[in-house]
């Protein structure tokens, strides 16, 4: 498979745009910016009050999450976005039953393109459940987008001792269990640095969203 590199990115800001008529300026690229810790590059896009980092050195698994909270109402909002290389080779040993997958050619490689789901779990310090949910199935995407919302009714002084387990799911037939494709934790019992990070974004975030991009841990 070909790789993507980020050669050079920008941040153009509409309101410099002249709306009554056509308007051409040269834009200068800034190089991709490398993550501490992390040998590949990263393209790092931001909006108002997001913050994106997307890896492009690597074709593991990774979930695009969004996570809001706000300390007056007690809600974090948890946002699946999207995932990213949620693929399996035709080598691999395939998905049971009729409806679970899709096989794709890309770059002369047979790919089985899975239907999957991602579940959301907070747990206490304890490792106990408080409350759970999940997404729909997205069918036979290697990429799918989810764009689904989940809100838990966390206190301030409970931030610090939660954590929020993501885990993505592939879908197989009716009669056979399900298959766990990779997961990843944060707060408490953060995976990763990334992750720890994250969770801190959001609670400095003054009740805007932060976006990052976490690479799965194997099941």
């Amino acid at each position: 498979m070909k790789k993507e590199k980020v050669l050079g990115e920008k941040v153009f800001y509409l309101t410099k745009l002249n709306l009554q008529g056509k308007m051409a300026l040269p834009v200068t690229l800034e190089p991709g910016t490398a993550l501490m810790g992390c040998g590949s590059l990263v393209s790092v896009s931001r909006s108002a009050g997001a913050l994106s980092y997307r890896s492009t050195g690597d074709s593991s698994p990774e979930i695009l999450l969004g996570l809001i909270y706000n300390a007056t109402t007690g809600r974090l909002s948890a946002e699946v976005i999207q995932g990213s290389h949620f693929k399996n080779t035709a080598s691999d040993k395939p998905p049971s039953g009729l409806f679970c997958c899709m096989k794709q050619f890309i770059g002369g490689q047979l790919y089985i393109m899975r239907d999957t789901y991602v579940k959301l779990t907070m747990l206490d310090s304890k490792g106990k459940e408080m409350s759970k949910c999940k997404t729909s199935v997205c069918r036979g995407q290697p990429n799918p987008t989810y764009k689904e919302t989940f809100v838990f009714q966390v206190a301030l002084f409970q931030l610090s001792e939660v954590s929020l387990v993501v885990s993505v799911y592939s879908r197989r037939s009716s009669m056979k269990a399900r298959e766990r494709v990779g997961w990843v934790s944060l707060g408490l019992n953060s995976t990763g640095e990334e992750q720890q990070a994250h969770w801190t974004q959001m609670k400095e975030a003054g009740g805007q969203q932060v976006c990052n991009w976490h690479a799965l841990l194997e099941s």
